[in-house]
């Protein structure tokens, strides 16, 4: 895991923002997530219903509001507004919405190629 605080972003012009901490020239894949009062992601979403979530690449999480925990292999690591947290591969890891500050993030994943949807490939 590697953390990082808005303000450690350096001035991008080329690639995407997260460029010397994601690797991969694009942006890959992502979204917007809103987390329940107290909820844990990525549970019991693993093979045969395990409680085990890893990926063979890199995934960035902005916490855009609220606060909670990243949980990587069994361990609990604080997180809270403008972290961006970087989850190497084959970490299991989850991420745990505080009870009364519930967290919002963004997630990432970068690769060597734009998305289908974000190169104009004819449809």
């Amino acid at each position: 895991m590697k953390r990082l605080r808005l303000t450690d972003l350096a001035d991008t012009t080329q690639g995407h923002f997260l460029g010397e901490w994601l690797p991969g020239d694009h942006l890959s894949a992502g979204g917007l997530a809103f987390a329940r009062p107290g909820e844990r992601s990525h549970t019991n979403d693993g093979p045969g219903g395990r409680d085990y979530h890893v990926h063979r690449d890199c995934e960035a999480f902005v916490i855009l509001q609220g606060s909670g925990t990243m949980e990587l292999n069994g361990e609990h690591h604080p997180v809270k507004v403008g972290d961006i947290i970087i989850v190497e591969p084959g970490e299991d890891h989850h991420l745990n919405s505080d009870m009364e500050d519930p967290i919002v993030t963004l997630w990432l994943h970068a690769g060597a190629e734009r998305p289908a949807n974000a190169r104009g490939d004819a449809r």
